[in-house]
């Protein structure tokens, strides 16, 4: 222990910090390499936090003293990865995050018998608007929502009654909403509301864009329905068309695509026919007239005859007539038929069917060739399709059928990465590790153990030097170094002159000088020129 301290007195202040600062950055990255790979990895909690809500999460979590780390300017909260799902469940029994809306959690802290009716409906609107609000950021693509509801209060003494309206303001993560979601966001609300229509609910984007106005709302819904309505007609005619190719060619041989040109028109048609075939009598009238009537004959013609008063002589024969009418009448019903036709769509008007057939292979492996199919084949496949569909000639319907090689797709997707049971982050962090103990390793080889080579060394050479320098020589260099020992600390080993001593010399001493001379072989040499010197 005494030789260790004497040892240490001897390197001097300088070496003494050198070796300090050297053990002070090895205990330091002693402590880093611990703490690195013995801590576990930090893991996101809770991302894209309201102001709020990252101040209510960091008070709970400095309450359990949990580490956590902050990023992307405070929206971001990581923990320990195996404390993630635990405080997940943790923070949602506190409702957390709240979203930077409030919902029916208001009346939690409400103290419901000093409140006003004024206050409770506040509350109860601040409430709907926070609930539907969240509903909406659930939507996908929807990074942001706000919702305004105006309830109108009805007057005293009056009939007439103002409906509720809403506004919502959208913000999206990427892309822009639909027109069915707009729709769905209308509708969502309008169901939410007691009395609220759809076409009272306006939305805009972040961007001040009005997505959807009262005026178009039928507009759009009747479009919506239309649109949906040629697309499951379109899916299912593909549908069955690639389910009877499938049959004959295998899964996955066959793609359909249908393209349907609908007609929604309403029709409204109003007809009378009359048919002169199909005759029905009505009614018959039948009339039957006689007539008989006797006349005298005159006579003969004179100027007696023609006086007034004259006697008329009947001395002719009399004559007399009969007559026979009949008469019928017949009214006939003719047949008509009244037609009220009422035609409403969807009616297709032409049909454009794309079908897309692989062809066959030989072979397996490397050594998978792919062959055409024929055109004999191809024909029949194409009947098929054509009786699937329903196809028309008049109506213009059209059919494409192509025989090409499909792209192979690997179904099973890609399996993880792994090394002698271990995944690549336990791969990762292993060479990362080994990477640190081999740079640590290269450090004290090549840093640390020559200086505290060279520290002692110069310790050692000091106490050679003193050694071999006598006290009595007036003249004679000595090596550089820290301060002599004190004699009261080596008495025993008083130095003296060569010169004075008479016997013999302990071996061990003469190989201690012949040591010295080795290492130090120039300032040797000096010595010995200078006894020389003083000598002469």
């Amino acid at each position: 222990m005494d030789s260790f301290l004497a040892q240490m007195r001897n390197l001097g202040p300088a070496r003494l910090a050198a070796l300090a600062g050297v053990a002070i950055g090895m205990l330091g990255f002693l402590i880093y390499f611990a703490t690195r790979f013995s801590s576990q990895p930090m893991e996101l909690l809770f991302g894209d936090l309201a102001p709020q809500d990252s101040k209510a999460i960091i008070a709970d979590l400095d309450a359990r003293k949990i580490p956590y780390e902050l990023r992307a300017n405070g929206t971001e909260v990581l923990v320990p990865g195996d404390q993630v799902l635990k405080l997940r469940v943790q923070m949602a029994e506190k409702a957390l995050p709240i979203g930077g809306s409030v919902g029916y959690e208001v009346f939690d802290k409400m103290d419901s018998l000093g409140a006003t009716n004024f206050m409770q409906n506040i509350n109860m609107v601040r409430a709907l608007e926070g609930e539907l609000s969240r509903t909406i950021m659930a939507i996908d693509r929807v990074k942001a929502a706000r919702v305004h509801l105006v309830m109108p209060k009805r007057e005293m003494f009056t009939r007439e009654t103002q409906d509720p309206t809403a506004s919502v303001y959208v913000k999206m993560a990427r892309g822009r909403l639909e027109r069915e979601q707009v729709m769905a966001i209308q509708r969502l609300i309008a169901s939410s509301v007691p009395k609220m229509k759809p076409g009272h609910v306006a939305v805009i984007d972040e961007h001040g864009a009005l997505l959807s106005s009262p005026d178009d709302t039928d507009a759009m819904a009747m479009i919506s329905n239309q649109e949906q309505m040629r697309l499951k007609a379109e899916n299912r005619l593909a549908r069955s068309v690639e389910q009877l190719l499938e049959s004959v060619l295998g899964p996955g041989k066959v793609r359909a695509e249908v393209r349907a040109d609908m007609d929604f028109d309403k029709v409204v048609t109003n007809q009378e026919v009359f048919d002169p075939d199909q005759q029905v009598a009505r009614s018959t009238v039948t009339r039957n007239e006689n007539t008989q009537s006797t006349e005298n004959d005159p006579g003969t013609v004179s100027v007696a005859n023609n006086l007034p008063n004259a006697q008329t002589n009947n001395g002719g024969p009399a004559a007399s007539s009969r007559e026979n009418r009949t008469e019928e009448t017949t009214n006939f019903e003719i047949s008509k038929k009244v037609v009220n036709q009422v035609k409403e769509g969807p009616n297709v008007r032409r049909l454009s069917v794309a079908v897309l057939i692989d062809g066959l292979y030989t072979g397996t492996g490397e050594q998978k060739q792919y062959q055409p199919r024929s055109e004999q084949e191809m024909d029949k496949l194409s009947a098929l399709v054509r009786s699937a569909i329903g196809f028309d000639a008049n109506r213009g319907d059209q059919i494409e059928m192509v025989n090409m090689q499909f792209q192979v797709i690997d179904l099973e997707g890609e399996k993880p990465w792994m090394f002698l049971g271990f995944t690549k982050e336990e791969v990762m962090r292993m060479a990362e590790g080994l990477g640190v103990a081999i740079v640590a390793i290269l450090v004290i080889l090549l840093v640390v153990r020559p200086l505290i080579s060279r520290a002692f060394e110069g310790a050692a050479a000091s106490a050679d030097n003193q050694l071999l320098t006598a006290e009595g020589l007036p003249g004679t260099p000595q090596l550089t170094g820290p301060a002599p020992i004190p004699e009261e600390e080596d008495i025993s080993d008083e130095l003296i002159d060569i010169d004075k001593v008479e016997g013999r010399v302990k071996a061990s001493s003469l190989r201690k000088i012949g040591e010295i001379v080795e290492k130090h072989p120039e300032e040797a040499l000096s010595i010995v020129r200078n006894w020389l010197y003083q000598e002469a």
